[in-house]
């Protein structure tokens, strides 16, 4: 009885260390996506283990008439599917300002704020044997701000990124 729980513990540790994949300690790159507007944010992702890191964006959205700036956070999980492709989930949030500037002649009207908002992250990616990392993910966020710039305050960003690792 003892060999057999023995093998059963032996065989499901081997096929969990097997479906591991190590994540990269870092990666830099960008991140290309529409929420309100086209924008891009420099993209840098920190592992802390073999299935967790960090990612830190720094970017700008920019439509008809408002530009934004924003900085977010987000802790992610990471789960082999097979060979070099990912999926991953995660939550987090972030901070930023943005400036309204309609310069329509019948309504000119300029303004301007601060907002911050909670963000969740759902995507796949695939780690090519050269340290590159294509992903597209999706980032549901809330915002909160003292004005409503977005009617709904919800912002459903999708974005394809590209990363260096190293």
């Amino acid at each position: 009885m003892k060999k057999l729980i023995f093998l059963a513990v032996f065989a499901i540790a081997s096929i969990t260390a097997g479906q591991a994949q190590e994540i990269a300690k870092n990666a830099l790159g960008l991140r290309l996506g529409d929420n309100d507007g086209f924008g891009g944010e420099i993209s840098y992702q920190r592992g802390l283990g073999d299935n967790n890191r960090l990612e830190f964006d720094l970017g700008w959205r920019n439509s008809n008439s408002v530009d934004a700036i924003k900085l977010a956070g987000l802790y992610q999980w990471v789960w082999n599917i097979d060979g070099g492709f990912n999926w991953y989930a995660g939550a987090g949030g972030g901070l930023g300002s943005w400036s309204w500037d309609n310069d329509h002649p019948a309504h000119d009207y300029d303004d301007s704020g601060a907002f911050v908002f909670v963000a969740g992250d759902l995507g796949i990616e695939y780690n090519f044997d050269i340290p590159l990392i294509l992903s597209i993910d999706f980032r549901p966020e809330i915002y909160f701000n003292s004005d409503d710039w977005r009617n709904d305050n919800f912002g459903p960003d999708l974005a394809l990124g590209i990363r260096y690792q190293f």
